[in-house]
């Protein structure tokens, strides 16, 4: 990939020598004698470094430098003077350019000083990037917002116009991740990284218009997981540097996705341990709980008769809560023995659209639009419609909970190419969660609603992932939720539930 100079001199020889000599050492060239055509150039492009006059008319180089810098901050810029005003080029120094030259120019140090200028700006840009992704790595065990921001590391180290982390799920590749302008050709960007797993090495291959796409595979202990992929503008070839920092961020994206399937496993492990010894206690609540309630309710039977309707709201709201407990009792003790499943072939439009009828009727309002679009060449799947009526209730009713009584929520079901599988979207326009929120929910008992168990994402959970299938969920503050269940349309892949 071609560095971009950008050069201005009033003095039109030395423009043209400057343009000349830079071009011949391979670097892309932008060339002007006015100040304010520069600023234009800086708003319409990114320049690698800038060699500016330091005595020019209405403005001089420090003015222009400073100019630049608040369109450019990190734009290294080496500032022309001739030996008689040497004191002034230290003070541009001073005032933030990287180094000066003094006319007439050696050939030798204008490279040198230029290379030294592209090598400091890369280093602390790539550095920034770095720290920025290590971060992230180290502070989030949410995996889409890390591999968010190794998309947009590789996009800004790589000067690429896009990039995307692909991951390998159920031999299918998954876009999780994304940034720059979107792909023209999602096929060429699959192909790219399809190869790259297959070969466990970098692959660079030749796109649409002369586009380059580069992927690198995402590799833990158990073999590639997924692909890091560059596009380049038409007819640009990424450099050394390029590749390597691929590389680094193509690892970070594997060990955040390696650290998710562990925390994964363990908490597994763990809701398993929790849910048996739940269940126990359960089963020793349940009968107290029983006897509390006939107690409660024949004492609200005797004040009504006795004419005691203060007393007797108070036994009703005993009783309520009663109720309330012996709910919990009944979620925990479905959680803690997952259900053998019942399979058939089981429309999913009609039974989304009844889970979506009951939780209306649960959350009434007439101003929350429900947008409903169906796959119709999605066949029946061998599902337990039973209980993943249970995981459509509760995320359904939680959405519409979400959007306060206001908004919109959009079902969609899209059936997969290759027809083994078939996702349903649900999305909010709802406020969203924060990351903490996001991080726990999943968790068992956690809720951030009063009257909540705690239990409704992990049994959804729990249901989907005996089909052998995958419950995501995608959300920020002011940016509503995404929840995407994928499930397989025949019978239990392997390892998976009966």
């Amino acid at each position: 990939m071609k560095r971009r100079v950008l050069i201005v001199d009033d003095d039109a020889a030395i423009l043209e020598v400057l343009e000349m000599r830079l071009a011949a050492m391979g670097f892309d060239v932008t060339a002007t004698a006015e100040a304010h055509k520069a600023m234009e150039f800086a708003t319409t492009r990114r320049f690698d470094v800038a060699l500016l006059d330091l005595r020019m008319s209405p403005m001089d180089g420090i003015q222009l430098m400073e100019a630049l810098h608040q369109r450019q901050p990190r734009l290294p810029v080496l500032i022309m003077t001739a030996h008689g005003t040497i004191e002034t080029a230290v003070e541009a120094v001073q005032r933030g350019a990287f180094d000066y030259l003094t006319k007439p120019f050696v050939r030798d140090e204008l490279r040198a000083k230029i290379r030294r200028a592209l090598a400091a700006r890369r280093w602390a840009r790539d550095r920034e990037r770095l720290l920025t992704v290590g971060e992230t790595l180290a502070s989030s065990g949410v995996m889409e917002r890390i591999l968010d921001a190794v998309a947009q590391a590789a996009v800004e180290t790589t000067e690429a116009e896009r990039s995307v982390v692909f991951q390998l799920t159920a031999g299918r590749l998954v876009p999780m991740a994304s940034a720059g302008t979107p792909p023209p050709s999602w096929p060429a960007l699959e192909a790219a990284a399809s190869q790259a797993i297959d070969k466990g090495a970098p692959t660079m291959i030749t796109g649409p218009e002369g586009r380059v796409i580069v992927a690198a595979p995402l590799v833990v202990q158990r073999g590639p997981v997924g692909a890091l992929v560059i596009e380049t503008p038409g007819r640009v070839e990424p450099t050394e540097d390029d590749l390597e920092l691929l590389a680094l961020f193509s690892s970070q994206a594997a060990i955040a996705i390696r650290n998710t399937h562990e925390l994964e496993r363990l908490r597994s492990g763990a809701l398993a341990a929790l849910g048996r010894m739940a269940t126990q206690v359960a089963h020793e609540l349940k009968n107290p709980l029983a006897g509390l309630r006939l107690y409660a309710r024949h004492l609200e039977q005797r004040l009504d008769r006795n004419s005691d309707t203060e007393s007797a709201d108070l036994a009703r709201k005993i009783t309520s809560s009663i109720d309330h407990l012996a709910a919990i009792v009944s979620e925990i003790t479905a959680f803690g023995r997952p259900p053998e499943l019942h399979r058939a072939p089981t429309a999913l439009a009609p039974l989304i659209d009844e889970c979506i009828t009951l939780a209306q009727a649960r959350c009434p309002s007439e101003q929350v639009e429900i947008a409903r679009t169906y796959d119709a060449a999605a066949p029946d799947a061998m599902l337990d419609a039973r209980e993943l009526r249970k995981a459509f209730l509760n995320l359904i009713l939680n959405a519409l909970e979400a959007l306060g009584g206001q908004g919109c929520l959009t079902v969609t079901t899209q059936c997969a190419a290759d027809r083994k599988s078939i996702t349903i979207a649900l999305d909010d326009d709802g406020p969203g969660m924060n990351e903490e929120t996001l991080s726990r929910l999943f968790d068992l008992f956690f809720t951030t609603k009063p009257e909540g168990t705690g239990l409704g994402m992990a049994i959804a959970r729990s249901v989907v992932d005996l089909h052998g299938g995958e419950l995501t969920v995608q959300s920020a503050l002011g940016q509503g939720t995404r929840v995407r269940i994928r499930l397989p349309l025949g019978g239990p892949p392997a390892g998976a539930g009966a």
